[in-house]
């Protein structure tokens, strides 16, 4: 059995791409994308014509409701080819707007049921700030699921699981990152490979927690540098993978074992933490790295969206 196929019978893996083409070798129960992937997917000859499509039909319309169209678009061709659900991301300079991020989600939502699919088969993506997590929690009120992303810290996942979101996407090789830069010439990767990886450590933390405390947010590492840390992570609820990593897993038939147990982790003892908008802030400004690449990441997604709407204008 190579790992791939042993790690779906450990953990729901999910496909992280916007190149649908791609998804059905792999057979992910799920699939997400992101303004970056959306990007790199429009500009590759087979999916062009989505983009001009989206503009043709709906450019009088404004860039807003073609980038709804085209997001909608990608999400539905995704949903044809997987059981589950697909992650669509609202537009990332809304990160610090409650009200619009929820108005955003429900137009989102009543695109994909205008194409006739179902509420519980999506995930709007929203960052995980202070803003974007109450809108989650009224989100999720109204019955529309979210997949809380840009998940740096311990705090942000707390502030999820009070929300009742239905999942948090924490980025294991952004975390990854940072510790690496910052260590600079001192960072020994043999050390902190596996399980001792500062981005496995801090989705096994979260996963610890939330098992422990019956918390029913889903947990699921994402943004992988290499099939070590995502083989450190076999038990998580959900992993969702580039199709480059997924292929290298369904390459290797190395011995793959459970790493994160739901069980085991009711009986460590793990204090209950909760916060409000103030503690959350502090917590959050206290771990420089979810700080910086908080706003890192929502940087780039702005970038990204920004670059798809240049495409936009221009064809």
């Amino acid at each position: 059995m190579n790992q791939l196929d042993a790690l779906k019978q450990l953990t729901t893996v999910v496909a992280d791409t916007g190149d649908f083409n791609q998804i059905a070798a792999y057979a992910p129960q799920d699939a997400t994308t992101n303004p970056s992937l959306i990007l790199k997917a429009v500009q590759k000859p087979e999916y062009a014509h989505l983009l001009k499509d989206a503009v043709a039909r709906h450019g009088a319309q404004g860039l807003d409701e073609v980038m709804n169209r085209l997001l909608v678009r990608f999400g539905c061709e995704i949903l044809r080819l997987i059981p589950g659900r697909v992650s669509t991301e609202v537009d990332a300079r809304l990160s610090f707007d409650t009200e619009a991020t929820v108005d955003r989600a429900r137009r989102i939502i009543d695109l994909y049921q205008g194409e006739g699919v179902h509420v519980d088969r999506v995930l709007i993506k929203i960052a995980s700030t202070w803003e974007g997590i109450q809108a989650a929690a009224r989100l999720e009120q109204e019955g529309i699921h979210t997949n809380l992303t840009l998940l740096f810290s311990f705090a942000q996942a707390v502030a999820c699981g009070q929300a009742r979101v239905q999942l948090i996407s924490p980025f294991v090789g952004r975390i990854y990152d940072w510790y690496k830069k910052t260590a600079g010439a001192g960072w020994d990767e043999a050390a902190m490979a596996g399980s001792n990886d500062p981005g496995v450590r801090s989705v096994r933390s979260i996963f610890e927690f939330y098992k422990k405390h019956g918390v029913a947010t889903e947990v699921m590492g994402a943004s992988f540098r290499n099939v070590g840390q995502i083989t450190a992570l076999a038990g998580c609820d959900l992993l969702t993978i580039s199709p480059d990593l997924l292929a290298q897993l369904a390459a290797s038939e190395a011995p793959l074992t459970k790493a994160l147990d739901a069980t085991t982790a009711k009986t460590l003892d793990i204090p209950f933490v909760t916060h409000d908008e103030a503690s959350f802030r502090f917590a959050l400004n206290e771990d420089a790295m979810a700080t910086e690449k908080l706003a890192e990441g929502i940087r780039a997604f702005v970038a990204d969206t920004i670059k798809l709407e240049g495409l936009m204008k221009a064809a």
